[in-house]
């Protein structure tokens, strides 16, 4: 309220009148009321609070006690016959860079504004007018000086505009805003002043669009939680036809400023149009099932009706116009856009250095002392070539030195050496990017999942002569039952796929399993590493298994075969528990959220914050990422099978109810069942990093999300009956991920718990799920031979015919097997990306 007095230079009462009463009514008073106000007498009146009040019910009752009996109105009569006024505080948030184009149309937006071009907001109560059963509404008001303000260099410009109500009004529950400038606005926020009940705050962080291209009024609600059973009678209609305004009508091609959410199955992927090698598979459907994704309805391609066409950069794709990133974010990665400008201003840089080898890890260190351009000394050659004028190609050449010089990662900062020991790579298993996937061994040896008929024998070639002499004087099955032995089994995922996967220039994977011992320390160590590939007839050797090494040469295959290990966890990583499980099947999750929960519902108000910059994340990975060509592709194993391989995961293993953190540990193996913890299990690795903080964090977010939801559902009934949460809910499994809507392992939604669970699981893969995924992958990834997200070469035995060069020289076998120069620059650019913090703490998948 200080602020809004502060803006308009007087307290609300001054200057103006309380109340404005006809004539009329003054002359057939037959005797003056206490009040003894004039109509038409402009002198301020004082107020403690500085703020006027709504008409009170004493004074209603007052005047009508006071009116002649021949005159006597009804007391709604006589409510609607009192006006006063109230302000709006309106909160414009500006931009902070503006091209031409937007700073032209602001000009003329501010000389429309004068001559009745403007912005117009009008009130709506939450109770209905008995004579037209329409919601009651106050006079169009018009925000105040927009043309004078039009030049403010602040950040947030507060406006105000006045309304006439009557005493009859009741309470502003929403306002509608119509803008009538040709140039969208970010409305923050509306406070009206001058209710008795107090300021009432309508939370509106949204962009309001031009009526010449959204010619519907904008709907925003006050900032109190109602259920749909809670609707005042004067919202009702409102709260529908905002949320049917969101879900659009499933037709026609989206534009940037649309506001429609809507399903669609993942068809834009491919770029069948440029070249056949670039079509990819739909995915969604009975074929291969997948969750939706946010529809854009572009038009299909000219090669595949079935595949919708591409957006390529620096074109934007389409997210609901709240979805997209705001400036704040988009200025953390000017960096990694200038990295991408130099790498695509120069395409002679990448064949020049494509199929360069690392001939030492001196080379790789290279990277962070030098950067990549001086190392090879084409600094001053490349920059004599730009097009550019010589003082810009100066600034672009000194700012590279920094540019094209990574930082140190993590890995390296205390021992640059740690990496190359069994117990980091065992200790990156429960503490690194991807501590999700190691899980105790209930049979050994381990048995596969996969087709016998296809895949060959489901029992591994692991046997217990290759781990016995590693498990402390235990025997296997002692090992088993005193819950020592764990595993990494990435089996199942890579097998179906090796043959297409080696079959691609410059990539060659196994399908690996890697046995670690827990010691009586509580620490891991690998004991064994099994290396598969598929069956081609009965002679082929399709299994091998390698263990710690006993000298120089079986230490190079012992690091090759966890550079193999590492490359299959990077994959899995990336494209299942990254990309699929924090992204990919939430999407569904928020789509239905903004179609089926009004913006009043308390369970949209929770979600919200959690569910900021997904969409738009999600379809910069289809831009950019996860696309035919795209970053993952070229720089991951799998290569262009990688999201094949992601369906493949989501069919066979994703389990809603298995996503919460303890669910998953007991799934693994990982924890047991325990009701005397606060989270319910006990863990079998005690120091098992990643369990022992997200634990913590599970249970803060189950105790809050229960007090939350105990408070606006007292009575279970009211979940079963709340129409809009069974809607969202409906909706997300039936829709959003239609192709396992029949398996019987959902949750219901009946009761406290259930809501709880489900709500606790979505923000925990939201919030510090994707945190544990993602903010790590520069500090590990960084370092490419720690964690090498594709290999290019197998490991040779001696039947091999590069057995003796690896021999004669393992350690340039060794690089030549790791990614070359170029690829790592890239992975490393795109890793230190993905991991780049933004102000507000999200991140941004662009390339």
């Amino acid at each position: 309220m200080a602020l809004a007095k502060e803006l308009m230079g007087y307290p609300l009462t001054s200057k103006r009148p309380l109340l404005v009463w006809s004539a009329s009514h003054f002359k057939k008073r037959t005797q003056p009321t206490q009040f003894s106000i004039k109509p038409f007498d402009r002198r301020p009146r004082t107020s403690k609070s500085g703020v006027v009040a709504a008409i009170s019910e004493d004074l209603v009752k007052t005047l009508r006690f006071n009116t002649t009996t021949g005159d006597r109105k009804s007391e709604e009569e006589e409510k609607a016959a009192v006006k006063f006024k109230v302000r709006a505080v309106v909160t414009v948030r500006n931009k902070n860079k503006e091209d031409f184009k937007e700073t032209l149309v602001k000009h003329l937006d501010a000389f429309g504004d004068k001559i009745g071009r403007n912005v117009v907001l009008e009130l709506v109560s939450t109770e209905l007018d008995p004579k037209t059963n329409m919601p009651k509404k106050s006079n169009a008001a018009v925000l105040k000086d927009w043309s004078k303000k039009s030049k403010t260099k602040a950040e947030r410009v507060h406006y105000t505009a006045e309304f006439t109500v009557d005493a009859a009004f009741g309470s502003p529950g929403a306002i509608t805003v119509m803008n009538k400038h040709q140039k969208e606005f970010f409305l923050e926020s509306i406070t009206i002043e001058g209710f008795a009940l107090g300021p009432v705050h309508f939370p509106c962080n949204s962009w309001v669009q031009s009526q010449k291209d959204h010619p519907g009024k904008r709907i925003f609600f006050t900032n109190k939680p109602l259920l749909p059973s809670e609707t005042p009678d004067g919202l009702k209609k409102l709260r529908e036809r905002e949320l049917k305004n969101l879900r659009g009508d499933g037709s026609g091609a989206r534009k940037l400023s649309d506001r429609i959410y809507d399903f669609d199955v993942y068809n834009d992927l491919g770029n069948p149009d440029k070249s056949s090698e670039l079509s990819r598979p739909k995915l969604g459907g009975k074929e291969i099932p997948y969750p939706r994704r946010c529809r854009t309805g572009r038009h299909p391609t000219d090669t595949d009706k079935e595949a919708e066409s591409r957006v390529e950069k620096p074109l934007p794709m389409y997210v609901p116009r709240d979805e997209q990133f705001e400036e704040t974010k988009q200025k953390t990665f000017a960096a990694g856009r200038l990295k991408a400008v130099l790498h695509h201003l120069v395409p002679s840089l990448k064949a020049s250095i494509l199929a360069e080898d690392f001939a030492d890890f001196g080379e790789i260190d290279g990277l962070y002392k030098e950067g990549l351009l001086l190392k090879l000394g084409f600094q001053d050659e490349i920059f004599d070539k730009f097009p550019l004028p010589k003082a810009i190609v100066n600034t672009l050449q000194e700012s590279s030195k920094g540019l094209l010089k990574y930082d140190t990662p993590k890995i390296l900062s205390k021992d640059k050496n740690a990496w190359l020991r069994d117990d980091e790579f065992a200790r990156q298993a429960i503490a690194g990017i991807n501590p999700v996937n190691i899980e105790r061994v209930r049979t050994f040896p381990p048995v596969s999942n996969l087709d016998p008929e296809i895949y060959g024998p489901q029992h591994s070639a692991l046997t217990s002569d290759h781990i016995i002499g590693h498990l402390d004087g235990l025997s296997v099955q002692q090992a088993l039952e005193e819950n020592r032995l764990y595993m990494l089994n990435y089996h199942d995922i890579f097998l179906p796929f090796l043959d297409r996967i080696n079959a691609l220039d410059g990539r060659k994977a196994y399908a690996t399993r890697t046995i670690f011992f827990l010691t009586r320390l509580g620490t891991l160590k690998p004991v064994a590493i099994e290396l598969s590939l598929p069956p081609h007839g009965p002679n082929h050797r399709s299994k091998r298994v390698v263990t710690p090494p006993v000298d120089a040469t079986s230490n190079w295959v012992w690091q090759l075969a966890k550079a193999h290990v590492s490359s299959n966890d990077a994959g899995v990583h990336q494209l299942v528990n990254h990309w699929l499980r924090t992204h990919a099947c939430l999407e569904p999750f928020i789509l239905a959220a903004h179609r089926q929960l009004s913006a009043m519902h308390p369970i949209f108000k929770l979600l919200d914050p959690h569910m900021r910059y997904t969409l738009e994340i999600n379809a910069l990975a289809r831009q950019s990422l996860i696309s035919a060509d795209g970053v993952i592709e070229e720089g991951f194993t799998a290569g262009s099978y990688g999201m094949e391989m992601s369906a493949a995961a989501y069919k066979s293993s994703w389990r809603f109810d298995m996503e919460g953190l303890p669910a998953d540990l007991i799934r693994r193996g990982i924890a047991v069942p325990d009701p005397t913890q606060p989270h319910g299990v006990k863990l079998l690795i005690e120091d098992y990093p990643y369990a022992n903080d997200g634990l913590l964090l599970w249970s803060a977010i189950q105790t809050w999300v229960r007090t939350y939801v105990e408070r606006y559902y007292p009575n279970p009934n009211l979940i079963k009956t709340d129409s809009e949460l069974q809607s969202w809910y409906s909706e997300s499994i039936n829709v959003g991920h239609a192709d396992l809507r029949d398996a019987e392992w959902w949750p219901e939604l009946n009761t406290v718990d259930d809501l709880v669970s489900i709500l606790t699981t979505l923000i925990w893969l939201a919030s510090a799920q994707h945190a544990a995924l993602n903010f790590g992958q520069y500090p590990y990834g960084g370092y490419v031979p720690n964690r090498p997200p594709l290999m290019r070469r197998l490991i040779p035995d001696e039947s091999d015919p590069l057995y003796a060069s690896f021999i004669s020289d393992p350690e340039k076998f060794y690089f030549s097997a790791m990614p070359s120069l170029l690829q790592t620059s890239k992975f490393m650019a795109v890793v230190d990306t993905l991991s780049t913090h933004s102000p507000d703490e999200e991140y941004i998948g662009e390339r």
